[in-house]
């Protein structure tokens, strides 16, 4: 009996987050005859890490994150982290530059619009750590446009919110790079979904969660569902899994028995947001300002004050404070953690929380603070703050990556693709920078598992990311170029 295309699909996309919309919107761009299916729990699109409150919304480009910056032991500063990140979210601004242009998104403006990213620190060593972190930094091609300032009226003009009641004489810094980004990862999600689902050959099932994956003789994956509202199960053929289900990839790669997964386990940080919709407050503050991050705290804690504009609306956010639970979702369980724990990660694990114990009793601490003490943290930014102007908001679950390396457990804070060997799945783990680098997660999952067809593709690659086969950190020519061009199409 043959198959129809719904039931062996070439693709199957498990949750309906940026990541699986990225990778679908390239790979389709690619070749518009491959079949895909899209499975996600919840009944719709962006309901978990990508909607807009459940992450900062910042265009992580490294311009204002001083945690992807770091000192080395004879002082100088390490600026190759950030020079990755950088260049990695240059990728996305041409993806995204390339869907405008072949109108899979009408409005830009939609999702991304321009905010100055600005560090901001406070205190004579701090002050020394930007100073050389600027130095760095704007002798390179990527960050040439920074700015740097001790002056408290020049921070004034630049987030003046921030400045007003601030105590005479306090050692202050602060840097700005005017083209960084605010993006509403939530409706680039929800824009990219409604253009994919017009499509001949894609099919999108909402609340519809997948129960096992399990090898077909020939190298197909068996993936089986189960309808949440009806109860109904059903299985299809897929050629090739990708896995973009955030906080539920650790647990479906285990239902896989994918040995390249062994001893992976996870490590679930949860997050607050204060916010403030006050629409004067919101005009009076125009940037998304970084500061430095709390000793012992992981690097998606690193407080910050952002403009955000959420489905055309502006607030201000301050945070996050971080926070600990056993979920690996928003919408996950309590025995999420208890069931990730097998025999083969449980040494990791262990590993990690003796090495960790810092980071442990800062995540408990944060559980315990009290609505005063987080208010008290935002006046440090923010003297002014009047506490009634803001209300808390409850972010989205961030799973970090547990891997045994030189036989002992590391945690490990980024964004990883992990791969079969065989190259028929992928499934991307961890966290921040995230959604900023969904279109690098994409065209990673292509190179790494599509190799076989990049000769045919390779012109087309160069049409939607222009910088393929480039290395923006050393060509200063096309890096310009390219930004010049992305910026002008996106209008930032």
């Amino acid at each position: 009996m043959t198959l129809s295309p719904e039931e062996r699909p070439d693709i199957v996309l498990i949750g309906a987050g940026v990541m699986s919309a990225s990778f679908a919107a390239l790979i389709r761009s690619l070749d518009p005859s491959l079949t895909l299916s899209v499975y996600e729990t919840l009944d719709s699109c962006a309901r978990e890490s990508s909607e807009a409150w459940n992450n900062a919304g910042t265009g992580h480009a490294a311009y204002c994150e001083l945690n992807y910056t770091t000192r080395r032991k004879d002082g100088s500063i390490d600026i190759a982290k950030a020079l990755d990140v950088n260049t990695e979210f240059d990728l996305s601004r041409q993806l995204w530059a390339h869907l405008v242009e072949k109108n899979w998104i009408e409005d830009p403006s939609a999702f991304i619009r321009n905010c100055p990213h600005m560090s901001f620190v406070r205190g004579a060593e701090n002050v020394a750590f930007l100073r050389a972190r600027y130095e760095a930094m704007v002798k390179h091609h990527c960050f040439d446009t920074m700015s740097y300032t001790e002056d408290p009226a020049k921070i004034a003009e630049w987030a003046p919110l921030m400045m007003g009641r601030r105590a005479s004489g306090e050692k202050l810094a602060a840097t700005r790079v005017t083209e960084g980004t605010d993006v509403d990862f939530g409706t680039l999600t929800r824009l990219l979904f409604s253009k994919l689902k017009q499509k001949q050959g894609v099919a999108l099932h909402y609340c519809h969660k997948v129960t096992a994956l399990s090898r077909e003789p020939g190298g197909r994956w068996r993936v089986t569902t189960v309808n949440t509202s009806t109860g109904e199960t059903k299985s299809v053929s897929a050629g090739f899994v990708f896995v973009g289900a955030g906080g539920a990839a650790l647990d479906l790669l285990k239902r896989a028995d994918l040995p390249e997964a062994h001893g992976y386990a996870g490590f679930p940080v949860s997050g607050l947001f204060l916010h403030a919709d006050n629409l004067d407050l919101c005009q009076r503050h125009t940037a998304k300002v970084y500061g430095k991050a709390a000793v012992g705290s992981p690097p998606m804690s690193v407080p910050h004050l952002d403009t955000r504009v959420i489905r055309g609306r502006p607030y201000l956010l301050f945070g996050p404070y971080a926070g600990f639970t056993t979920k690996f979702l928003k919408s996950g369980k309590w025995t999420d953690l208890p069931r990730s724990i097998t025999r083969d990660n449980i040494k990791a694990m262990f590993d990690v929380m003796v090495d960790n114990r810092d980071l442990v009793r800062y995540l408990v601490g944060q559980v315990m603070q009290k609505q005063s003490a987080r208010f008290a943290a935002l006046q440090e930014f923010y003297p002014a703050a009047r506490e009634h102007d803001w209300n808390v908001a409850v972010a989205g679950q961030r799973v970090q990556i547990i891997k045994t390396e030189k036989g002992r457990g590391t945690l490990k804070f980024g964004t990883e693709v992990l791969c079969a060997q065989d190259h028929s799945l992928a499934a991307v783990l961890g966290a921040s920078p995230g959604a900023s680098i969904a279109a690098s997660v994409a065209l990673q999952v292509v190179t790494k598992n599509f190799a076989h067809r990049l000769p045919e593709w390779r012109e087309k690659l160069k049409t939607i990311i222009p910088s393929y086969g480039l290395d923006l950190r050393q060509d200063a020519e096309a890096c310009r170029a390219i930004r010049e061009k992305t910026g002008k199409v996106l209008g930032v």
